[in-house]
């Protein structure tokens, strides 16, 4: 069993990295969509997603969650809410990478764990640790810092961080696994985008049919690129525990900006590199603070496991 546990991990692991690291690439990939836009290559993203989700379920024969969700007009109502929301944060990322904020959109990711801590606080009433607020604390001086550094607020960084960490939260009442809920997303979506790339196609503005054919396909392509992390992600979700996904999240901003600063050469003056730190501070003790508690509270579960560990092996020594 240990051996089968380590191997699922080992497996965990590499679809979480698979995940994070796709993420973290794709600002290499929607530059290759141009010259179409960022709308056109948002719409092609929803169009395509819903494809190449309904495909994966219709192969593993994942249709019966639809059913119940058709049945609920809340979650219903939920789900296109999460739709709206994504799109803003889609539509938003896709312009800042063609438009040369690699750099800043990176920051929304970093900073999206300090606002949603932030969101549980105003919205849910959860009380932080005092390390917790030090990180929120930080993170504010760090706007603070960018605002002066940029000569604007971070505004790109502060929408990506916010749309998704309400994203996230709209996500968790929803209750749906990773794949199932992009298909309930993409198709709140799909309609109103097809409409979109048809009134495109009608107006001659579409370069879906006038790019070639290589183009036509890396356009088809965005369903996967959206698709695939997912998969792989909610793969990485049953079997490693949540501090390593915690971990493993940064892998995905860390790349971003890397590329901003080493493939793309965007400008990182002294004053964004101060601001940078200071939101890496925040969440180097948000991740010590969180990997603390866990440790703290996982003691007690070790402790009252261990006699009945040892009386089932005296009960039955063959097996032990």
């Amino acid at each position: 069993m240990s051996g089968k546990s380590r191997g699922e991990q080992r497996t965990g692991l590499l679809n979480g990295l698979a995940a994070y690291g796709i993420w973290g690439l794709v600002p290499l990939f929607w530059p290759l969509l141009i010259p179409a836009g960022a709308v056109e290559i948002l719409a092609h993203r929803m169009v395509w997603s819903l494809v190449f989700v309904a495909l994966t379920l219709l192969v593993v024969r994942r249709w019966a969650w639809a059913g119940a969700l058709l049945r609920q007009p809340r979650r219903l109502g939920l789900v296109t809410v999460a739709a709206a929301v994504i799109t803003v944060n889609w539509g938003v990322y896709i312009w800042s990478v063609n438009n040369g904020h690699v750099v800043e959109s990176s920051l929304g990711y970093f900073i999206n764990p300090l606002v949603t801590i932030a969101m549980g606080v105003l919205l849910l009433k959860e009380r932080l640790r005092p390390v917790q607020w030090a990180a929120v604390l930080l993170s504010a001086v760090a706007v603070v810092v960018l605002t002066a550094g940029y000569g604007r607020p971070p505004w790109i960084s502060l929408c990506l961080a916010f749309s998704f960490a309400t994203y996230g939260l709209v996500k968790k009442k929803v209750g749906l696994d990773g794949v199932e809920s992009l298909a309930a997303e993409t198709a709140v979506q799909f309609l109103p985008a097809l409409a979109y790339l048809l009134w495109l196609g009608a107006q001659g503005r579409s370069t879906f049919t006038t790019e070639g054919a290589g183009h036509a396909v890396l356009l088809a392509c965005t369903g996967i690129v959206t698709a695939l992390p997912l998969v792989c992600f909610g793969a990485a979700a049953v079997r490693v525990p949540l501090s390593t996904l915690g971990l493993l999240q940064y892998l995905a901003p860390v790349t971003q900006f890397l590329l901003g600063v080493l493939y793309f050469h965007e400008s990182m003056p002294p004053e964004r590199w101060a601001g940078f730190v200071l939101v890496w501070l925040a969440l180097t003790l948000l991740t010590w603070d969180g990997l603390r508690t866990a440790r703290r509270a996982a003691a007690p579960r070790a402790r009252a496991g261990a006699p009945r560990a040892a009386s089932a092996a005296d009960r039955n020594p063959v097996d032990a």
